[in-house]
């Protein structure tokens, strides 16, 4: 139940909830049901349908500061003191790190232990079947605006789908902020140059890359790429490469004709999670990386990604993040092993 959602919708999805925890009830199944809220005109509804003095499950993690995600413990602590104080539950399952503030019987379940990180069995499951409920891949820019609940497969549900404006996880990202008109020069690990250009908002609106990664046929050195950013978070999320293939590369300047100092990135850019890559893809960030000694390069066309060697032996195109994870990098999946490889270059 996001805060996004309309007022119908976090009804019905209570609803449903109570119909599916009714129904196993009655197959003599043990339930253990969900309590999710929105804001406090929530109240009057989402606690209904659960037994006092039973035990429940909630989850902190929209709630908890992750990612480019921030801090939402305010509205999770007034929903979740609501719901002691009404339910009075006997047990509350924690699915992630419980809050210091938070009272009662709870049991806690390591959110990182039971994420897709290590499903293995997952990649078992037929295509299609995941298909009826699987959220996320790509989303295209107008359902970052419309359907903001949906952004990402963010299963674990509450607050605000968004979860705030993004903020900078590394040094690297701080490159797109600065002063207005400034060009600030930046290097990656294996010398990469980066050059900047900040709009009168103070954050970048263009950017060129000194690189042919991540692959040759479809990349000049150098490209530039539009920084847009998109919806109430404001995540930046670069468009397509413009390319020089006539050679004619024409001058990256800015008005004030400053350029900052130069400085190397050292950070480090190992995906933590599969989330971790999906919301990479998610922004169109292009990827270098090495696995079992071979350089692969992912990028997006302004309509699809493709992943291949670095040279462009093994081309794939892809429509999803999900497709990309399928790519066989040597005799491994990319799923497998993504939390693992060497990440030479990324710019998300």
């Amino acid at each position: 139940m996001y805060m996004e959602m309309a007022p119908v919708m976090q009804l019905y999805n209570v609803f449903r909830n109570r119909w599916c925890g009714a129904y196993w009830a009655s197959k003599g199944i043990r339930v253990i049901p969900t309590v999710n809220w929105g804001d406090e005109s929530t109240f009057d509804f989402c606690f209904d349908g659960i037994e006092k003095g039973s035990a429940v499950a909630v989850s902190t993690y929209m709630a908890s500061e992750h990612g480019n995600r921030k801090d939402q413990k305010e509205w999770f602590m007034a929903g979740y003191n609501e719901m002691r104080r009404r339910i009075e539950p006997e047990k509350i399952i924690c699915y992630n790190t419980p809050f210091p503030e938070m009272q009662g019987g709870i049991v806690f379940v390591d959110y990182e232990r039971s994420s897709w990180k290590y499903m293995s069995y997952e990649r078992n499951f037929q295509k299609e079947g995941l298909d009826a409920f699987k959220v996320g891949g790509a989303p295209s820019r107008s359902c970052a605006t419309i359907e903001p609940f949906l952004i990402g497969g963010s299963f674990k549900g509450g607050g605000s789908a968004y979860g705030g404006k993004w903020k900078q996880k590394t040094e690297f990202e701080k490159r797109l902020f600065g002063k207005s008109g400034e060009i600030k020069i930046s290097y990656k690990r294996d010398g990469t140059k980066y050059e900047t250009k900040i709009g009168d908002n103070g954050k970048a609106v263009r950017e060129r890359h000194y690189t042919k990664a991540p692959n040759p046929k479809y990349h000049t050195n150098p490209h530039d790429h539009i920084i847009n950013w998109l919806g109430p978070d404001e995540h930046p999320d670069p468009g397509p490469a413009i390319n020089y293939f006539d050679g004619n590369v024409p001058e990256f300047k800015s008005r004030i004709c400053h350029r900052s100092g130069e400085f190397k990135m050292i950070d480090d850019e190992s995906f933590k999670t599969i989330s971790d890559f999906k919301q990479s893809m998610r922004y169109h960030g292009e990827v270098v990386f090495m696995w079992a000694e071979t350089t692969y390069g992912i990028f997006w066309d302004g309509k699809r990604y493709c992943i291949a060697q670095a040279d462009g032996a093994n081309e794939k195109w892809c429509d999803t993040s999900d497709e990309i994870l399928e790519y066989m990098v040597g005799s491994d999946s990319l799923r497998d092993v993504i939390t693992q490889v060497t990440v030479i270059e990324r710019t998300i």
